[in-house]
């Protein structure tokens, strides 16, 4: 129960960050420390997307379809790079390796994101392959891919830049951004706490009966 209540107390916390006023930009936390303060408020990240290829993780879901998280550097005005999840794609069902085009503006660029965890770790059979598509995010392994050192945490892009037009605007218009909160699954430790309550009254009740009533039945009865 006493779980439950503390899962409780870090949805509310995090539906209150949600909707707390946006971050400025230069606040963004530099350690892991001060970014769990942060997770899941708002901020316009101000800075230029760094001219790589983006990374497609793999296997991730949205509205139950399979496909990729869009991954890429934004190098923000004060000098650090951070890791944005820029949206989803789906799948191409025929061919797993045919990726969509996905340019991103140049010059500067305004992010409307929130800040948010690493992306999460799937189960891997080994290393990933070289190339775009990874089954995990990681930070050793994109910060060789991209050279640049990324900050350990992620933005994930709330909106399209404001600018960009052609084939970014194209771009921006296929990525898909319905980022949910975590589901802390309070219920479970109810459930939990339902079972252990059944197995004390359980106990509590052939406790009663095998050493209180039911000998002094076979007394009566002698």
């Amino acid at each position: 129960m006493h779980r439950g209540q503390e899962k409780r107390a870090l949805q509310a916390e995090m539906t209150e960050r949600a909707q707390a006023p946006a971050l400025d930009g230069q606040a963004l936390a530099r350690t892991a420390l001060a970014a769990q303060g942060q997770w899941y408020r708002r901020v316009t990240a101000r800075g230029h997307w760094l001219p790589v290829a983006p990374v497609f993780l793999d296997n991730r879901q949205m509205d139950g379809r399979p496909g990729f998280f869009v991954l890429s550097p934004l190098q923000l005005d004060r000098g650090d790079v951070v890791l944005v999840q820029r949206g989803w794609v789906p799948r191409d069902m025929q061919d797993r390796n045919r990726l969509p085009a996905l340019p991103l503006p140049a010059g500067e660029a305004l992010v409307p994101a929130r800040v948010a965890p690493w992306p999460s770790s799937l189960t891997a059979l080994g290393a990933d392959a070289p190339g775009p598509i990874r089954q995990n995010a990681n930070p050793d392994a994109l910060t060789a891919l991209w050279g640049h050192a990324l900050l350990p945490y992620s933005l994930q892009q709330l909106a399209a830049s404001p600018a960009g037009a052609g084939a970014v605007a194209a771009a921006e218009q296929t990525l898909q951004r319905r980022w949910p909160l975590p589901a802390l699954d309070v219920r479970k430790h109810d459930l939990y706490a339902v079972q252990w309550f059944l197995f004390s009254s359980l106990t509590v009740g052939l406790y009663v009966w095998f050493q209180l009533i039911r000998p002094r039945l076979a007394r009566n009865t002698a």
